[in-house]
């Protein structure tokens, strides 16, 4: 099956678990997706994900993580950048997201990394998603 946003699609599977409770969700491999649940671990969005080679493109697993209560960790995720309309943004334009409480993840030129980063390497790029 073709997908038009593998992204939309990671972050869809990703919020449907986390509703349904889900312990771990399976997502279609890819090395952005991976460099993503990175960005997303190293917040402290989720608990974990491993990348399980099969004979095709791969599966990533991303292991959920709640908060007491069994409340999802993420509160809200949306994607900003979308195959139609991308979004760019230079460096000095960055903007604390939700004044530091909620992250927005870019793609730039040294990687996939949080707006935070990305203000401090003092590069821009393309805003994929915004997570809180």
């Amino acid at each position: 099956m073709s997908l038009s946003d593998p992204i939309a699609d990671m972050l869809t599977r990703i919020r449907n678990a986390g509703k349904a409770k889900f312990n771990s969700v399976d997502i279609p491999g890819a090395k952005l997706k991976v460099e993503l649940a990175k960005v997303l671990k190293n917040e402290g969005y989720i608990k974990n994900y491993k990348f399980i080679r099969d004979g095709k493109q791969g599966i990533l697993r991303v292991y959920l993580r709640y908060a007491g209560g069994r409340t999802h960790a993420i509160f809200r995720l949306e994607r900003v950048s979308k195959p139609s309309r991308r979004v760019y943004t230079r460096s000095k334009d960055i903007k604390p997201f939700l004044n530091g409480t909620g992250v927005a993840v870019l793609s730039t030129s040294k990687g996939i990394m949080t707006d935070i980063r990305a203000k401090k390497e003092k590069v821009g790029g393309e805003v994929l998603c915004r997570v809180w």
